[in-house]
């Protein structure tokens, strides 16, 4: 029964890296572009509910945010600063240097705003995490046995529908079509018409949204928020990401799981500090057997959405 539990609890745990993973899918599917803001931009929404709800917006001097205006409030910061992203590692850099950019000065770009934005929260509230009170609705229910948090089921459930909705929107929206013709060719789908310009900006809104829920939906689960909380999120995201494949959102959820499921078996068998081993050994084995991923493109990195 403590072995269920523990497969259950990675099945939650998951969902974290799911939502993440999802993130990183797009820009690597869509634009070829490893876009290393998406941990940050998954803290600054942690940090930024718990912050708007001890102290208010800063400068203004606002009274402390009720939870669910913060939550909101987190999210819309989250896509904003997201865009800014767009507009200055990824739109910017294309405009003025063109197929040059493709793709380390993005790469290195989006690092400089990983280490910004962090290091501004950092001074702003210090490099200790902080707590997080439990919520009213925050229950434990038990199944044949097995004990299950009532926000660790809303965030299973709200990452699997919102990718699900994610899945159809590119499949079957103008939009979806849209993004997906950039993603085989770019040059052939601005000449088909497809103005690449005000798509792209999509793809962030989209990383913003996903990051933005998957952070506050781990300040709820567990507790606590830091400005490193990302940094261990992100490169667990990036692992499922590979073993489920590159460009496949549907990869990434099961790649997603996997390391979640991983993680809580080594910490069951071997204890909490073989877990960067497990994760990463597995990785590495994947990348052995099958280095185009459980679910992508037959050819190694050619996976498209």
């Amino acid at each position: 029964m403590l072995l269920l539990q523990q497969l259950l609890n990675g099945v939650m745990l998951g969902s974290v890296y799911v939502t993440v993973a999802v993130a990183f899918t797009l820009t690597i599917g869509v634009l070829n572009f490893l876009n290393f803001t998406i941990p940050t931009l998954f803290m600054l929404s942690g940090m930024g509910a718990w912050a708007l709800t001890k102290w208010g917006l800063p400068l203004v001097h606002t009274p402390p945010f009720p939870w669910p205006m913060a939550l909101l409030f987190a999210i819309v910061v989250t896509i904003c600063a997201s865009l800014v992203v767009e507009r200055f590692t990824f739109r910017y850099m294309k405009t003025k240097y063109g197929d040059a950019t493709e793709h380390a000065i993005p790469l290195v770009s989006s690092l400089g705003f990983l280490l910004i934005i962090e290091n501004l929260m950092r001074i702003g509230y210090g490099t200790e995490a902080q707590r997080i009170a439990a919520f009213d609705w925050d229950n434990t229910i038990t199944v044949g046995g097995l004990f299950l948090r009532v926000p660790q089921l809303v965030s299973l459930l709200l990452a699997l529908l919102l990718v699900a909705g994610l899945n159809w929107v590119l499949k079957h929206s103008r939009i979806g079509r849209g993004l997906r013709a950039i993603a085989e060719n770019p040059d052939a789908a601005n000449i088909l018409g497809v103005d690449s310009r005000r798509l792209v900006p999509v793809i962030f809104t989209l990383t913003g949204v996903l990051c933005g829920l998957a952070g506050i939906l781990f300040a709820i689960n567990y507790g606590e928020v830091s400005p490193t909380m990302g940094e261990d999120i992100g490169s667990k995201a990036i692992a499922g990401m590979v073993i489920g494949g590159l460009g496949s959102i549907w990869g990434a959820v099961l790649g997603g799981l996997i390391i979640g499921i991983a993680e809580m078996l080594t910490i069951h068998f071997f204890g909490a500090d073989t877990v960067q081993v497990a994760v990463w050994g597995l990785l590495l084995i994947a990348l052995f057997v099958r280095p185009q991923g459980l679910l992508g493109h037959h050819s190694i990195g050619k996976g498209k959405l």
